[in-house]
């Protein structure tokens, strides 16, 4: 176990037992959240929050043995954005190596593991490209480059606003817990409640589509959580 007290991790709900929800921390065995560090305030239903199977980013409070505490609440907007934004790169480069290397691929990994992260790796080659041509050879490492390239072409993008607001004391909270739950989407804040989404994907409908089904849910769980909730008219 390579974990640390304040670090934040990706993991996977495994399983719901009384007031505890028990994860698959990635790489670093099963941890546990009880209710209190889930969301502020009582929870009424827990799936309001969390569903077996879905990735959540979380924070090591204590380490005992091998128990793992966690918290979902005490992690920031922030923390959550960059953390899931790191797993979609890596997800994104084994994929490449999967479809340049084939068979080779598993080999590859365990190299670039022994060194350290994935992502530490991806962020190394972008700067020089000599250790993934010593890791694959010449060929092959063009070939993921060409594919990564390709990757960062022009994307359709959608752009939306909405007022998010609440005068509860754990208001602020409770819109952190709402937004920072939301994969593949930038969110900012603008001022005064306005947040600002932006969505890219491959064309400009399917961009348009799964932006207005975010927005939906977050006026479903604004409803849940009795905040307010309205979409900037342009």
């Amino acid at each position: 176990m390579n974990l640390e007290t304040g670090e934040v991790v990706l993991c996977t709900v495994d399983r719901i037992v009384g007031t505890t929800v028990f994860v698959n921390i990635e790489g670093d065995g099963e941890g546990s959240i009880v209710f209190s560090e889930v969301a502020p305030g009582r929870i009424r239903n827990i799936r309001d929050y969390i569903v077996p199977k879905k990735k959540i980013v979380c924070k090591v409070l204590r380490i005992s043995g091998d128990r793992v505490d966690l918290s979902l609440r005490r992690v920031t907007l922030k923390e959550q954005k960059e953390l899931k934004e790191r797993y979609k790169q890596e997800r994104s480069f084994i994929s490449i190596l999967k479809t340049v290397l084939k068979e080779k691929v598993e080999d590859a990994l365990g190299k670039i593991s022994k060194k350290g992260s994935i992502h530490g790796f991806l962020e190394r080659i972008k700067n020089d490209t000599k250790e993934l041509e010593e890791l694959v050879g010449k060929q092959d490492s063009k070939k993921v480059f060409e594919i990564l390239n390709a990757q960062k072409q022009k994307r359709a993008v959608v752009k939306k606003e909405i007022i998010l607001k609440s005068m509860d004391s754990d208001g602020v909270e409770k819109i952190r817990d709402i937004l920072g739950k939301i994969d593949g989407t930038e969110i900012r804040y603008v001022s005064a409640g306005r947040y600002s989404l932006k969505r890219e994907d491959e064309n400009i409908k399917e961009a348009d589509q799964k932006l207005k089904e975010i927005i939906e849910m977050i006026e479903k769980k604004a409803k849940i959580s009795n905040l307010d909730f309205s979409i900037v008219k342009k």
